[in-house]
């Protein structure tokens, strides 16, 4: 029998996410890589890696954003959901991360660092519990939430899939 939405948030103690849905981080390696290791995108030092749960609501939706790093995206319990992606060079790309592997499913996906990327669950009245590893590990100096003007400018072939998964920021 599944659990009950809020029955999952209080179990895991989740958080409501800037991006949309809900979180908690549940690992932060104790190794750090010195920033003099790591590319020009990233300002001071990373841990080697980090992990949340994620939450995701048919209600609501995970908005275009980006970090620096890969994030490996993991199925745990829920409606399958689908993974969209624009790529630095604006092709388009989605996925559905779920556990139906003959309905071409994939139990976990890595979004490219980078990559705009933006998430919904596909059964209505449902959700998505997933988890997240990013490496070198997350830190909020590396999300960049979309700002919807600058990504339809950007990326005006892709108007329609930016306009839904887009928040307008104050």
């Amino acid at each position: 029998m599944k659990a009950t939405l809020e029955d999952i948030i209080r179990t895991l103690q989740l958080k409501p996410h800037p991006e949309g849905g809900y979180f908690r981080e549940t690992y932060r390696s104790t190794g750090e890589i010195i920033p003099e290791s790591l590319s020009a995108e990233f300002s001071g030092k990373r841990n080697y890696s980090t992990c949340i749960y994620y939450l995701l609501t048919s209600e609501t939706f995970s908005a275009f954003h980006r970090i620096v790093q890969d994030e490996t995206w993991h199925f745990y319990e829920g409606s399958a959901l689908y993974l969209h992606m624009i790529s630095p060079q604006g092709s388009y790309t989605k996925v559905i991360i779920g556990r139906e592997l003959n309905n071409g499913q994939v139990p976990q996906f890595t979004v490219p660092g980078g990559t705009w990327f933006a998430a919904h669950v596909i059964n209505p009245d449902d959700y998505s519990l997933m988890g997240c590893t990013v490496s070198p590990g997350f830190d909020f100096a590396d999300l960049e939430l979309g700002n919807l003007e600058e990504m339809l400018k950007r990326f005006p072939q892709h108007t329609g899939i930016i306009k839904r998964f887009t928040r307008k920021l104050a």
